[in-house]
């Protein structure tokens, strides 16, 4: 393997752990283990921190590829509670609001999400990474501030209900690149006349790769010092 040239790799994003947290730590153990100081380590796609699943994470010259993989079509498995909305549409925040669901049947949750099927508009949450005024958006939103972001033209290719046991519903969705799934848990509780928020996610694919093909971060150590590395030559 030679991480200076480039090396794809693939990761299952622990539960609480922030996407940096899982670059800052794969990028340690390759310095470590080449014994240089830096070395170019990038992710293909954010995962939320109470998201877990599909992370590709490149390394040296394979950072050039990120784009590339950013723009693959992604499926989730996403566990949402109908009845109740957060701030964040996850757990990251207290739940705010509550609403009815006794008129919610298993065929109204399947002809509604039959109309998220395809291009559509979608608002990112205000607990995101967009940018307002050069400054990130989460940032202004746990500061308090009001955030206002313009909608974004995305695709859903698929949406499939799993399990119907109100209030919680487990869907899987399958769309482009920039969908939030806690806005489409927004949206879909909407959609339902009552509310709705996220309370579980799982990136189960990103283009080809999919969480079977995936690493546990805790193993990196342990596979790195299995493999036949070449050495790095510093330019």
């Amino acid at each position: 393997m030679n991480f200076k040239e480039g090396e794809v790799l693939y990761f299952d994003k622990p539960y609480r752990w922030t996407s940096f947290a899982v670059v800052n730590k794969i990028r340690y153990h390759i310095s470590r283990k080449l014994g240089v100081k830096k070395i170019k380590v990038g992710h293909a796609g954010t995962l939320d921190p109470l998201a877990t699943g599909v992370m590709i994470i490149c390394t040296g010259k394979a950072t050039k590829r990120i784009e590339e993989f950013q723009y693959h079509t992604k499926e989730y498995i996403a566990t949402l509670q109908l009845g109740a909305t957060t701030p964040s549409f996850d757990l990251e925040k207290e739940i705010d609001a509550v609403y009815p669901t006794d008129h919610i049947t298993r065929e109204t949750v399947e002809e509604t999400l039959k109309k998220f099927v395809g291009t559509i508009e979608q608002i990112p949450p205000a607990f995101s990474a967009c940018k307002v005024d050069g400054k990130r958006a989460y940032d202004l939103a746990r500061n308090g501030n009001e955030v206002e972001l313009k909608p974004k033209t995305l695709v859903i290719d698929e949406i499939e209900l799993l399990e119907y046991n109100l209030p919680e519903i487990k869907i899987r969705v399958v769309c482009s690149k920039g969908t939030y799934i806690r806005a489409l848990a927004r949206d879909i509780g909407e959609a339902l006349h009552s509310g709705a928020h996220l309370t579980g996610l799982t990136r189960t694919r990103v283009g080809d790769v999919c969480l079977e093909n995936c690493m546990k971060v805790e193993d990196f150590e342990s596979w790195l010092d299995q493999q036949e590395i070449e050495e790095v030559i510093n330019d």
